[in-house]
Order: structure tokens, then C-alpha cells, then sequence
């Protein structure tokens, strides 16, 4: 009889880091002529909105000068703009641009492209597998990440 032993939470979270490593080292290989620190400061303001530059500094993990650097390059490119804040005037905010925003679609888009590539040197089942454990995973996976504060 042929038996699979149990996985532990160590076991589960070495596959998913592992899976998840790989992946991330693929797509960044290609990384479009964009630095892993601008496309996480685009992509964090197109989810969240407008943000406080030091909060913005903190939540990508740099320090506050640096993202300055940033945030300046990313308005000369059009890809940000300052606006003003919702309840305070005298407080500006970093926002993604339309053009950012049009720019993300088109990263994402190329990053899925990449992986389409990959899926279709597999034979039809294992991309069947692979699609029904995905739908599976990913849900559990958004609600243990979210519920981390």
C-alpha cells in the first residue's frame, strides 16, 4: 500500500517558499527596465491610493531619502504625481499616474505572457494539474497573507 506521509506546516511552508522563490527569479530575470524597489512603489500605490512619501519609504523598506530619489524620478517620467491630501493642505501625497498605471497592465501582462510560455511546453494534464491546485492554493494562501497585520 503506498502511503503519503503527512505534511507539517515546515514541510508546507518550505514547498511554498520554494514555489515561490523559483517563480519570482524567473519573472524578475525579465525585468523590463524597471528596478524590483519602482515596480513594488508603482504597484503598492496603484492598490492602496495615494500615500504619505515616508509611508511609502517604510512599507517598501527603504530608507526615507532614497524613495525621495524615487518618487522624483517616477514624476519626470510621468509615472507619479503629488497631490494634495484629502483633509490636510498642507500635506502631499505620491500617486500613480495614468501612464503608471498603463504601465503595470502592460508589466503584468508580458510577466503572464512569460508563463503562458512555460504552460505550453507541458503536456495538457500536467496544466490541468497544475490549474486545479492553483485554485485550490491561491485562495488560502490570499487569506493567510491578509490576515497578516
Amino acid at each position: 500500500m503506498d502511503e503519503t506521509p503527512e505534511e507539517g506546516p515546515q514541510e508546507v511552508a518550505a514547498a511554498l517558499n520554494q514555489l515561490t522563490i523559483g517563480m519570482a527569479r524567473y519573472l524578475l530575470s525579465d525585468r523590463q527596465d524597471m528596478s524590483l524597489t519602482t515596480a513594488g512603489a508603482l504597484s503598492r500605490m496603484e492598490r492602496e491610493g495615494p500615500v504619505r512619501l515616508t509611508a511609502l519609504a517604510a512599507a517598501e523598506g527603504i530608507a526615507q531619502p532614497s524613495m525621495t530619489v524615487l518618487v522624483q524620478r517616477l514624476e519626470a517620467q510621468g509615472l507619479a504625481t503629488r497631490v494634495g491630501h484629502p483633509e490636510d493642505g498642507r500635506v502631499r501625497l505620491v500617486a500613480i499616474t495614468d501612464a503608471g498605471r498603463e504601465l503595470m497592465v502592460e508589466r503584468r501582462r508580458a510577466q503572464s505572457a512569460r508563463v503562458a510560455g512555460l504552460l505550453a511546453a507541458l503536456p495538457e494534464q500536467d496544466v490541468q494539474a497544475l490549474g486545479e491546485a492553483l485554485r485550490t492554493a491561491l485562495p488560502i494562501v490570499q487569506r493567510m497573507v491578509q490576515a497578516v497585520p
